[in-house]
């Protein structure tokens, strides 16, 4: 790991890859599932079925390519080549699932969803594996993930700008012209991000390892509350985007009726995200990572609900309802996993191994998990409420049900959130100790070696003096 500080040049170059990472991952919540359901002839109830399958099967692979990540190393590092294997990987299943010819089966969807996870899993648990490994300094780790999150969601705002100006530009070009340039704009800009990233970002050299075997590790593992308090709180954060996602463009298109103003409003949202990073770094710098995740989970919760107060059909009320959560959107993700990286020093103090991959892993598999389970679960409840995603072919008590579903589910999830960080134990204070034990054993260590070293010298000498 790194001591001094990053320039903000190679900061930059290590986020890029976050663009084309966080341009896929919106479609897959918010697009594909629609367009799967809508155009390419697959019901509301198997296309959620399909899409909550595919991430649980990804969670399974989490923990695997975490462990593959931390373990098998080449003359690159630890992180590098893992990222570089995993863009052809995405870029073929990309243009699979952006671009198929209908009708599709439920097989074929499923199929490249899964190999489309695997390589993004690979991506996603690498790249932020990176990042935590590239300082020890508790602020400086925010600044990272900052970085990385501010990439994200530009990637997100910038993917979603293609069908805000199809949109807005022409009523020729159908959601599938959209899907497609949202594919190629991933395609595109993924080996060009990865390939600087990689040349211009180092790795910095790994503390030594200690030997553990695997039930050791995994005692460790549910031994450690920090772990499963911050999994606990990524799956409460990554439900409520994963519900409102779900659910947003039939709530704009049809209970705010919005439908040629859903995309732009959506890129609304993700631009008050981008402005609100930078806030919300300036607070954690002050009052500390796990508290400022509280707020802004609190903020978000008491957001989102002001949507029911808005009259529909009215671009600039939903405009102001959207800039006011969206603020919030950022600040989940990045604190979460700068946290995650002053976890993962608690491990190394613990077993003497940097298992930062597979922590990370953990954390995805939480936000995978959180995801499927909105996604499945909403889409259910959409038939349940007999929804039907057609113009006027819906009553009044429909729509306000999934008003209902779209402002109370993730307020709920969000104020759980905020409740279980507020106290969270791992303060600056805290860590700065932690490292300091670090520093002192990586000490010990190095003096052990230079002894060691030292007596094999002597005795090789001893062997080779000539007899008298």
């Amino acid at each position: 790991m790194a001591t001094g500080k990053i320039s903000k040049w190679r900061l930059g170059a290590f986020a890029l890859p976050a663009i084309p990472i966080s341009a896929l991952g919106l479609p897959i919540v918010v697009y594909l599932p629609p367009f799967y359901a809508e155009d390419m002839g697959l019901s509301l109830s198997v296309v959620g079925t399909i899409f909550m399958i595919a991430r649980f099967w990804d969670v399974i692979t989490d923990p695997i390519l975490g462990t593959l990540s931390d373990r098998v190393h080449s003359r690159w590092g630890r992180r590098r080549h893992w990222i570089v294997i995993s863009a052809p990987i995405l870029m073929f299943s990309s243009w699979m699932l952006f671009m198929p010819s209908a009708p599709v089966t439920w097989v074929y969807l499923l199929f490249w969803m899964v190999v489309l996870y695997i390589g993004w899993t690979l991506i996603t648990i690498s790249h932020m594996s990176w990042g935590a490994e590239l300082s020890t300094d508790y602020n400086e780790r925010s600044s990272i993930q900052g970085w990385r999150e501010f990439a994200l969601i530009f990637g997100s705002f910038t993917v979603l700008a293609l069908p805000a100006v199809v949109e807005a530009t022409s009523d020729g070009i159908g959601r599938a012209d959209s899907v497609a340039a949202m594919g190629w704009f991933v395609i595109i800009l993924l080996p060009i991000t990865v390939g600087i990233a990689a040349w211009a970002v180092p790795e910095f050299k790994s503390v030594p390892q200690a030997a553990i075997n695997w039930m050791e590790s995994g005692r460790l593992l549910l031994k450690n509350m920090l772990l499963r308090r911050v999994l606990l709180a990524d799956l409460l954060v990554g439900i409520a985007p994963g519900i409102t996602g779900s659910l947003y463009l039939f709530f704009a298109s049809y209970v705010m009726e919005l439908p040629k103003s859903a995309s732009l409003l959506l890129l609304v949202y993700f631009v008050a995200g981008f402005v609100g990073v930078p806030i919300w770094l300036r607070i954690a710098h002050r009052m500390g990572k796990h508290k400022t995740l509280a707020i802004a989970m609190y903020y978000g919760a008491l957001a989102l609900p002001l949507v029911v107060f808005m009259p529909r059909g009215e671009f600039w009320w939903l405009f102001v309802g959207n800039t006011l959560y969206g603020v919030a959107y950022g600040a989940g993700s990045f604190l979460l996993r700068a946290i995650m990286a002053d976890v993962c020093d608690r491990d190394l103090l613990d077993t003497g191994q940097q298992r930062t991959g597979l922590y990370y892993s953990l954390l995805t598999m939480t936000n995978k998990i959180g995801f499927a389970v909105s996604v499945g679960i909403t889409y259910w409840l959409l038939d349940f409420i007999s929804f039907v995603p057609e113009p006027g072919a819906n009553s009044p008590e429909t729509l306000n049900q999934l008003l209902i579903l779209y402002v109370t589910l993730p307020a709920l999830f969000m104020a759980a959130a905020g409740i279980l960080m507020w106290r969270y134990p791992l303060t600056k204070e805290a860590h700065e100790e932690m490292r300091a034990q670090l520093a002192e054993r990586h000490h010990d260590h190095e003096e052990a070696s230079d002894v060691a070293a030292a007596i094999s010298a002597v005795a090789t000498g001893v062997h080779d003096r000539p007899a008298d």
